[in-house]
């Protein structure tokens, strides 16, 4: 069992209060490691860290800064067995899961690098006076704050872009996932990256968040994680008038029309409510179907689901693993049986054996059900019967969530339809809920929270828009 530090100002170092606390492993339950617990103190130093080194860190040239992302990708990528014990040690995913989410890391840092040199303004010929003209600075010190589900890539939208555009950057990980954050950690100081530009602290987010987002050096807050934490997250950030992006919750639906192909239907759903045990926030939760194919979708969909392989996600055939902890799997089992408990059908699992919860098919679920509006975070997935396409869609935007979708149709017109009208950030049109790619918007709307993340949108949003104008003669004046 190893102890790890903080990394702070390009050093590892002790918490200063000298505490440690134990990251667990949740398919055994044994602790996996000692990790820093982090203090006020701690933050503080982290953060006059990052400050400090802000400066420097704006000033070197793009191209520079490329570099060491690339070569940060470069040793992530050689380093892939290692990344991945860890993902498997401390978060419970599969090897299949944690080598693809590996896999996108690399190709998100080097998509960063490469947007860092096209951070661009624009010029307006409105006047043959002056040159006006618009810019992108850096924000300053950006404060990531990531959640245990996908610690690496999910961190790494802020990290990577944060560093991409001239930021400095503070990474405070899920106590969950505290090793792959200081891994981050890791990664860059191998790669070459200035004392203080990244700092990583670990440690409770109670302590932590609040002293973070309220240090006068903190400029901007990225945030992935539950919607009660990131409106928590808003308002304090909020009342100090810092700016903010938060990627939240969801509650997403899979629309499956009548004259979808059921067997690719069938396997887009299983894959999008079931992968990394439906710990992700963009898990199709609800399966809208269609009442034409609804039976021979259902007891497809039931025989998929019953023979999913659930175990040591450590072994290369495992799909489903460990949900990340105990209290997680109180809660998917209250759901489960609360819904069963008020007329919902079990047509597949509903038990479990320790965190191993078994993948979850529900029928018959309706509103007064918890499961029904709640996001249950786990491997669960409800069946509700609709007769067109329109029934589909309101029921699909009944929720406070709106962060991703997917449809399942051969009619172009209703794919169109639903594709515009689905109060989602996120629609994918014959594909599952579950999808992201590096160059495009991740985010949500209503309660899935604000602002995007992938490509030039992280650039916008990790960059202050400024006016600058220059007047090539004299302003004629009223005095």
């Amino acid at each position: 069992m190893k102890t790890y530090q903080l990394f702070i100002d390009g050093q590892w170092v002790d918490a200063i209060a000298g505490e440690t606390f134990d990251d667990y492993n949740p398919y055994n339950g044994e602790v996996y490691a000692k990790v820093a617990k982090a203090g006020v103190e701690d933050a503080d130093r982290a953060m006059t860290a990052a400050f400090e080194a802000r400066q420097g860190w704006a000033a070197t040239p793009a191209i520079d800064r490329a570099k060491i992302l690339n070569k940060a990708a470069q040793i992530l990528e050689a380093s892939m067995q290692e990344f991945a014990e860890v993902l498997i040690q401390e978060g419970g995913g599969s090897v299949g899961k944690c080598m693809f989410e590996i896999s996108q890391t690399v190709d998100l840092i080097e998509t960063a690098a490469a947007d860092g040199k096209r951070v661009m303004g624009e010029v307006f010929h409105y006047d043959p006076t002056k040159i006006s003209m618009t810019m992108r600075r850096p924000r300053g010190t950006v404060l990531a704050i990531s959640p245990w589900n996908f610690p690496l890539v999910l961190s790494m939208y802020k990290v990577a872009y944060g560093l991409a555009t001239g930021n400095t950057v503070v990474l405070k990980p899920a106590s969950e996932s505290p090793v792959i954050g200081l891994k981050i950690g890791e990664l860059f100081e191998k790669a070459g990256l200035p004392a203080g530009a990244l700092n990583v602290l670990t440690g409770p987010g109670a302590v932590l968040g609040d002293a973070l987002i309220d240090n006068p050096y903190c400029s901007f807050v990225a945030i992935t994680g539950e919607t009660v934490t990131g409106r928590h997250v808003a308002q304090r950030a909020a009342a100090q008038l810092k700016p903010y992006s938060l990627e939240l919750g969801g509650k997403n639906p899979l629309i499956v029309l009548g004259d979808a192909d059921i067997e690719y239907a069938v396997k887009s759903a299983a894959f999008s409510a079931f992968l990394h045990q439906g710990e992700i926030c963009m898990s199709t939760d609800r399966i809208i179907v269609e009442r034409s194919i609804l039976e021979p979708f259902t007891q497809n969909l039931a025989g998929l689901t019953s023979h999913l392989p659930v175990g040591d996600p450590s072994q290369p055939t495992t799909f489903i693993g460990p949900v990340i902890s105990d209290k997680q799997v109180e809660k998917i089992d209250s759901h489960v049986k609360d819904a069963v408990a008020k007329g919902a059908k079990l047509l597949a699992g509903g038990s479990h054996e320790g965190r191993l919860y078994q993948p979850t098919l529900l029928a018959d679920v309706t509103p007064d059900m918890k499961i029904y509006y709640e996001e249950t975070f786990g491997p669960v997935a409800s069946i509700i019967a609709v007769d067109s396409a329109e029934e589909a869609l309101a029921v699909a935007n009944d929720t406070s969530y709106g962060l991703s979708a997917g449809v399942i149709t051969k009619d172009l017109e209703k794919a169109i339809y639903l594709g515009e009208n689905l109060e989602a950030g996120m629609v994918h049109i014959n594909d599952g809920s579950v999808d992201a790619d590096a160059c495009c918007p991740f985010g949500g709307c209503k309660g899935s929270g604000h602002g995007r993340e992938g490509g030039q949108y992280s650039v916008e949003e990790l960059t202050e828009l400024k006016w600058l104008t220059i007047q090539k003669t004299k302003r004629q004046l009223p005095f």
